[in-house]
């Protein structure tokens, strides 16, 4: 299986900036029902991620995003296996990944998404050995 992490990815992603406020922040998660949102820079480069989870606190909601977000992002770039992408999520017990190309921020990919990829293959279970199947082999 050799799937691209743009295959899968959320391309219609919301950003903010840090210097906006912690209620603009809500009301963009509540608008655009998603459960996080990429904070870049004035490039567009990933700078930290917001998440509901962040927000869920009675914050003063005109604090800036800055004094909430998450600062260390982990990006993965869209041409890359959803293998490695998978292997951040795990190793860092995070569950979303920000999606570049060219440093800037061209998607989202968390771990629904890559469940997509594991409900889309029908797994099989196999059929347990017969007993004679089992007394024909070394193991006996």
């Amino acid at each position: 299986m050799n799937v691209k992490v743009h295959e899968l990815m959320t391309k219609s992603v919301v950003t903010t900036e840090p210097h906006r406020n912690i209620d603009h922040v809500r009301r963009m998660l509540e608008r655009n029902k998603v459960g996080a949102v990429p904070v870049v820079d004035h490039e567009g480069a990933p700078v930290g991620i917001v998440s509901l989870t962040d927000i869920v606190h009675d914050l003063n909601g005109n604090s800036h995003v800055s004094t909430i977000m998450t600062g260390k992002v982990y990006t993965v770039p869209k041409y890359d296996d959803v293998s490695i992408a998978a292997r951040i999520m795990r190793n860092h017990k995070i569950h979303r990944v920000i999606v570049t190309d060219e440093k800037k921020v061209v998607g989202i990919l968390s771990t629904f998404d890559l469940l997509k990829l594991v409900e889309s293959h029908r797994f099989v279970a196999k059929k347990a050995p017969t007993v004679s199947e089992r007394k024909g082999s070394k193991r006996g």
